[in-house]
């Protein structure tokens, strides 16, 4: 594939994926194109060799392997959800003329970029149909239904200087004029937009809002790409395209779980079980499963900190990563990464390999540091791993920026490494 058509699907895929539910809805659609056989954890798997698999756990986490002969797997792990606003279950207001929908933050928000933007809503709503059958179905209403006005600079003497934002006043959106709203209504409203005739009642949502801005090439020569959800979404396609590019002969899995931006300690995130139990139930001994865990190689890949060049401050000296120049390492000597001597030799032997440059990124010692799916996984399955990531602007930002080059080199990479 070359790097144009990577880009292009790149930002393709950003645009159908406002939600994790649509994130592994799209990956679902090209794992099965690229003739992937769909399995279903509550059924009984028969795998053949030579074949290629995936399953998903409530639409939101899967997990892709090929099954060859060999089991020394390459593991590329990403996660499918992003900060954002999430409807409160009772989230209607009424008041000084507008309609509003409540939201709680999810995940570590930069709260100040949400404002003033074209917002839409998309997730996932349960309903009971005419036959007393509780079914979901995903929604997407695509066009801007709300925004979230800033106080105007005359209101807010501090606008340019002291800012703070409050989660519970402050980011409330608005979505339509006047006082008369019915939000049963606009529930089955968004399902008949799909298409949806048959609800005898609503029972539940997971509603998300999220900006209506497209994906873009950004700069003089499109040298940048900006978009909502390059963390980690960025990560999720470039693992997609990895495992669809890859042999069935070679030993390779892809792993995309929710919930890493609340801490991955859920049924569906990288701190249950959904990914041990698959991996257990390719290798029903625990002998063949231990043979595999000690020789497979777990890429965490999520997006790394670039040199912000207005706060180069912000940056640890000689470890400060540039977009365009590089696929970044990340190491931190407390484990909040998981890159080792070991595992990182590894990774540059193959980017040696390929004439691919890389950069290391350390967090400054006065600084705190966050952390990925990689050390999780790696501790709960037994996993040798690294974190990677492209480095990226304006992480947890409503909208984030990359270089171009940077997704595809490490496509290049994770390719290479399952020799």
């Amino acid at each position: 594939m070359q790097i144009e058509n990577f880009n292009e699907g790149l930002l393709g895929f950003l645009d159908a994926s406002p939600t994790p539910y649509h994130a592994t809805y799209n990956i679902s659609l090209m794992l099965e194109n690229a003739g992937f056989i769909k399995l279903y954890e509550e059924l009984s798997w028969e795998l053949e060799e030579g074949k290629k698999y995936f399953v998903t756990r409530n639409d939101s986490s899967v997990v892709a392997f090929t099954y060859p002969k060999r089991k020394d797997y390459t593991i590329v792990a990403a996660h499918t959800d992003s900060p954002t606003l999430k409807v409160k279950p009772n989230p209607l207001i009424k008041a000084n003329g507008v309609i509003q929908l409540g939201v709680e933050p999810y995940g570590g928000l930069l709260l100040s970029s949400w404002f003033d933007r074209d917002l839409s809503l998309a997730g996932k709503i349960h309903y009971l149909d005419s036959n007393n059958v509780i079914k979901e179905h995903l929604v997407d209403l695509k066009e801007a239904i709300a925004s979230i006005p800033s106080l105007a600079i005359h209101l807010d003497n501090k606008a340019n200087k002291d800012k703070t934002i409050n989660k519970q006043t402050d980011i409330v959106p608005i979505i339509a004029g006047g006082e008369e709203f019915d939000f049963d209504q606009f529930l089955r409203k968004c399902l008949h937009n799909e298409d949806v005739d048959d609800i005898e009642e609503v029972y539940g949502y997971d509603l998300s809002f999220y900006d209506t801005q497209k994906a873009s090439f950004v700069g003089l020569n499109k040298e940048f790409l900006a978009s909502a959800r390059l963390d980690n979404l960025l990560s999720c396609y470039i693992g997609l395209i990895s495992i669809c590019s890859i042999d069935e002969t070679k030993p390779f899995m892809f792993v995309a779980s929710d919930h890493e931006e609340v801490g991955s300690e859920s049924a569906y995130g990288a701190d249950g079980n959904f990914f041990e139990s698959v991996y257990r139930r390719i290798f029903p001994t625990y002998e063949n499963f231990m043979q595999s865990v000690r020789s497979s190689f777990l890429v965490s890949c999520d997006n790394a900190h670039a040199i912000h060049p207005n706060f180069p401050q912000k940056h640890e000296p000689s470890h400060a990563p540039k977009m365009n120049e590089g696929v970044v390492i990340k190491i931190n000597a407390n484990q909040r990464y998981t890159s080792s001597s070991k595992t990182i030799s590894r990774f540059l032997n193959v980017a040696s390999a390929l004439d691919i440059k890389t950069q290391n990124f350390v967090t400054r010692s006065d600084m705190g540091c966050g952390s990925t799916i990689g050390p999780i996984t790696s501790a709960r399955i037994g996993l040798d791993a690294i974190d990677v990531g492209v480095p990226t602007l304006a992480m947890h930002s409503i909208r984030e920026l990359a270089g171009t080059k940077d997704s595809y080199e490490l496509y290049k990479i994770l390719t290479a490494l399952s020799y």
